[in-house]
Order: C-alpha cells, then structure tokens, then sequence
C-alpha cells in the first residue's frame, strides 16, 4: 500500500541524517524523527529517505505513507483505524514493509500502537514527531528500549553553501541573520525571510507552546522569550530572569514559572541549555546555566533584527554547529589562584565557551569574533593555557586567517574554514 504527499522546495540532501535511519534500518525498533517544526523532518522522511529506499531496491508499494497532519488522513488518527489498516497493507506478502508517520503525535494512543507494529515482523517503522518531552519521555518510559531518536537540525552554514553556491562572506553574513531554517533559506527577498521568521516566531512555534501547555499568560511567556534572545551565551537561571522581569518590566512572575516556561520551549526544540563543567575539579555546576537558540534567525526575529550582535551570534552559531556532529557541549570552568599587590591570594574564575566531547574525544574551542592585536590573543588563550591534558584547543575568529598553530599547541582559526570542514 502507498499514501503519497509532495513537497516543493528546494533540495538539501541531509546525508548525515540519511546515513543515521540507514544505520538504523531494519533494527526492529521504531525510529522517530525529532526537531523543532518547519526543520524539514516530514522532507527528509517522505522525499529523502523513501528515495533512498527506492535508489536501494525497495518498492514504492511496499513504502506506507500516513501524514496525519494532512485532513485527508484523518481517520488513521483512530488508534484501531490505524493499527488495522497496516496490519493489511503489510500482509499481501512477507518482503519487509516501511512505514512512515508524520506527526504521531496526533494518533490516539500512539505508544500502543507502535508497540504493537513492532510485533509485525516484516515492518520497519518510521515516525515523526515536534516535541520532545510528549516523545522522548514516552521512548523511555514506555517503549523500554524499543525506540530510538533522529533529531534533525536547521540547515548548517556548509549544507547551505554546498547547495546553493555563493560567495563565502555573503552567505555567512545571511546564515548569521537568517539563520538555517529550510523555507527561509530558499527565499531570496530579504523582506520576506524577515517575515517568515515572525510568523514562525508568533503564529507557528510561541502559539503552539501557549494552546499545548495552556499557558494562561502569553504575554509573559512572550517576554521570556524575548529576554533570553537578548542574552544569549550569558549565565542566568530562573531566579536571575525573575528579578530582570522585576526590574525591566515591573512585573513579578516567579522562578517556578519561569522554570516551566524555559521547557516549554526546550521541549520545542526551540532552546538549547548547556551548564558549566569544572575542567579541573572534574564535576558539573548546574547553575547558573547558558542557553541557545537551535536557529539564530528565530532569536534575531525575536528582537525583530535589532540585536544582531555578531560575537554572541557566532558563539550561538559554533554551539549548534558541535551539536549537529555529535559533540554533547558544556561550558567550561578553570579556577586560577594569584597574588594581588598586597601579597593576598585571589581566585579568579576563568572560562572555555564550549567543553565538547564526543566518544572518547574532547575538544576546548573559544569563540572571539575578532582578535585585533597580541593582547586580544593573549586573554583568548588565558584559560585553554591552564588544561593540562593533550586535547585538542581551538579559537575560532571571524577575522580573514589562514589556520595555524600557536606555540603552544593552541589552533586559531577562521570560523567558516571550520563549519565548512568535514
């Protein structure tokens, strides 16, 4: 049985997430396709991977497609509807059978019923899904390692650049305002990718959060929103947003609140959190903690463009970019003991941007935007001096640089050099 939908736009190949659902084929778990709506996972599923499949051998009748966002649809959101219905499209013969389902989250009782596709044998299946604690939570929980997740990300810097060509400097300059979402990318007028972002900001990903979650105070949520845009890469916690809310807007809403609107949006794969590692003491810090936006032309449409400030945009950039290779990324602490001019001991707390590690590698890298003389330098290098282990260290700069080693050992680098690296 085949149930088609077509998309129109342009193409990017998302080979590392073609690469992950090959891995995963035919490993009798499902396999569900997470990330922030509008990121192109029912593109990579429906178009992508079902060419992949096809290019591989496979039939396209023995490919089942259920979009159950499409009202055409709408009866397989029933949860024996739908379970009846793949039962027979995959019995007319034993050949493994794919299944795709967008949005599953909608199916009633979805977890049941994928817990029982998985007692047929010749059927592989694909879901998607846009947020995460209503999926990830069910994965661990109830599908009791009989599930695994795809998250897709934004467009990188490279993808863009390989697909639609241009000239390093200027399409950089575009990434760092527009940032990496599909349907943006494609749109070449300015005008409209600026208000493409608000509508998506406001009517798409704000919306959605406020009638899921039934938050009873949009306006506030709004302003979080806002307030965290503003202050990307910078240490707070709920306490700290609470007392800005205090003073900025004179309005009182207290940590709890502020707690559960930061997951709302971390659910929304809108927001990345990542918390500071003490490289030295070797033990986590969890608060203060630093945030991200998974699409820096959504924060800067937050602000309506009016702080585009470009050493925390690529800071944000440089995060997403380890993120999207498979680094899981904490902010690195280093403790420093002095003497003052009166003879007293000082601590002073210095920091890495980004501890990444990845299997059994690690990576320092800082983000400096600009490294204008030796003194610049100097302070940028100040605590990777400090590690003592033999990882690499890496300063990734804006500046025009070929890339090279310090005496040290320490890289400095050009920062799209690196996001265009393999």
């Amino acid at each position: 049985m085949y149930i088609h939908r077509n998309i129109f736009y342009m193409e990017f190949k998302r080979e590392q997430y073609i690469q992950k659902l090959e891995a995963y084929k035919h490993n009798h778990l499902i396999k569900v396709v997470t990330g922030l709506r509008r990121v192109g996972k029912s593109y990579l599923l429906f178009n992508l991977f079902k060419r992949h499949l096809i290019e591989s051998g496979v039939t396209a009748n023995h490919i089942i497609e259920i979009p159950l966002d499409d009202f055409a649809f709408i009866e397989y959101r029933n949860a024996e509807k739908m379970y009846q219905f793949v039962k027979e499209a995959s019995a007319n013969d034993k050949e493994m059978h794919y299944l795709f389902i967008d949005e599953v989250q909608i199916l009633d009782k979805f977890v049941d019923v994928l817990n029982g596709f998985l007692h047929i044998d010749n059927l592989d299946v694909y879901v998607t899904g846009s947020n995460a604690k209503f999926l990830s939570s069910d994965i661990v929980t109830e599908f009791r390692g009989r599930g695994v997740q795809v998250n897709v990300n934004p467009l990188t810097f490279k993808e863009i650049l390989t697909e639609k060509g241009g000239e390093v400097t200027s399409v950089w300059k575009d990434y760092m305002y527009y940032g990496g979402i599909p349907l943006v990318v494609t749109e070449p007028d300015a005008s409209i990718k600026r208000e493409m972002l608000h509508a998506l900001v406001k009517e798409t990903y704000l919306t959605d959060i406020i009638g899921r979650n039934k938050v009873k105070n949009d306006a506030e949520l709004s302003d979080l929103f806002n307030i965290l845009a503003s202050n990307i890469g910078t240490l707070t916690n709920p306490t700290k947003l609470s007392n800005t809310f205090k003073s900025e807007k004179n309005v009182s809403v207290n940590s709890w609140t502020i707690k559960q609107y930061i997951d709302y949006f971390e659910d929304s794969f809108l927001l990345k959190k990542t918390i500071r590692y003490d490289i030295k003491g070797k033990k986590y810090i969890d608060t203060p903690c630093k945030y991200y936006f998974s699409d820096i032309g959504l924060r800067n449409s937050a602000l309506d463009f009016r702080q585009v400030e470009p050493t925390h945009v690529m800071e944000n950039i440089i995060f997403n970019h380890l993120l999207h290779f498979g680094y899981s990324v904490d902010v690195g602490v280093m403790e420093r003991y002095s003497k003052d001019k009166n003879g007293k001991t000082v601590r002073n707390t210095l920091e890495v941007d980004f501890v990444c590690n990845r299997d059994n590698d690690r990576l320092y890298v800082q983000s400096a935007f600009s490294i204008p003389d030796a003194d610049k330098l100097e302070q940028e290098q100040r605590s990777l001096h400090l590690i003592d282990d033999s990882f690499k260290k890496m300063i990734l700069t804006n500046d025009t640089i070929p890339a090279h080693r310090l005496n040290n050992g320490v890289y400095v680098m050009n920062v799209c050099d690196y996001l265009l690296e393999n």
